[in-house]
């Protein structure tokens, strides 16, 4: 890819998401540009991935043909005035926070700049990312390939309708954390059992990669595959009957319903 890539704001998402680019070599590090507010992530950035990085926003806009604004939601408004005179008019914004919709930032811009809205997630990190894309309507196919390349250089993306948008942090951006949450439990039940701690977790954390792979490369219900395993009159079914007494569904659903709240109250917030 022949472009220049930019990121305002230079924390774990933003490195993970460098971190990939550079991997797969979809870009080269001298095509990545980057901004941090501290010395220390500067030094840090530019030692770890040998990319361009200061503390000059508006010098990296201008340079840039796909700039990410990897900063908090509550930063987007001063960033966006700061660098919007320097934003050249083919330059694709992309978004990664939570309840910054198009119509906000386009707002924000005060011109029809092309605007990507996504949502990435952590296991980027790692090349096993779920992203969300959603372009508005000033971005051309092009230019929506070459997004789309990007984060699927560190793992999965789709295209969406941004209507669906508050309901990704749910389903795949905030989940992680609850798949965390679920492997600690069973390491920590079989620590209690006498498991060594490290074997435990790669226990768990083996066999919730394994089920997640089986739904995706069998395209089979996760009921059949939960079917396949239970025994009649066997151990798992045991298990799967307390889950069901405890409310593990009804549980999850609840906090997916929280974030999805909370996401269309940032949405729909100043």
């Amino acid at each position: 890819m022949e472009k220049q890539i930019g990121f305002i704001g230079c924390g774990q998402m933003a490195q993970a998401m460098i971190q990939g680019m550079i991997q797969s070599g979809i870009v080269k590090p001298e095509q990545i540009g980057a901004t941090a507010l501290t010395d220390e992530t500067i030094d840090f950035v530019a030692e770890e991935f040998e990319v361009r990085i200061s503390n000059d926003n508006k010098k990296l806009a201008q340079e840039s043909d796909i700039l990410f604004l990897a900063v908090k939601p509550y930063v987007y408004q001063e960033v966006i005035q700061e660098i919007k005179s320097s934003v050249n008019d083919d330059t694709v914004i992309v978004t990664i926070a939570a309840g910054m919709t198009l119509d906000k930032v386009r707002k924000s811009f005060d011109s029809q700049v092309k605007v990507i809205r996504s949502m990435p997630n952590t296991p980027s990190l790692v090349g096993a990312g779920m992203s969300v894309l959603c372009p508005n309507d000033f971005v051309t196919e092009e230019d929506l390939d070459d997004v789309k390349d990007i984060f699927e250089s560190f793992g999965e993306a789709e295209v969406i309708e941004e209507r669906l948008m508050d309901a990704v942090p749910a389903v795949s951006g905030s989940s992680p954390a609850f798949v965390y949450m679920f492997i600690e439990a069973m390491a920590d039940t079989a620590v209690q059992q006498g498991f060594p701690r490290d074997k435990a977790y790669k226990l768990a954390s083996q066999a919730v990669q394994g089920a997640a792979k089986m739904v995706l490369e069998t395209g089979k219900h996760p009921a059949e595959l939960k079917d396949a395993v239970c025994t009649p009159g066997g151990v798992t079914i045991e298990g799967v009957n307390t889950l069901e007494q405890t409310g593990l569904r009804s549980s999850i659903i609840q906090a997916m319903n929280a974030c999805t709240d909370k996401s269309k109250e940032l949405s729909n917030g100043s």
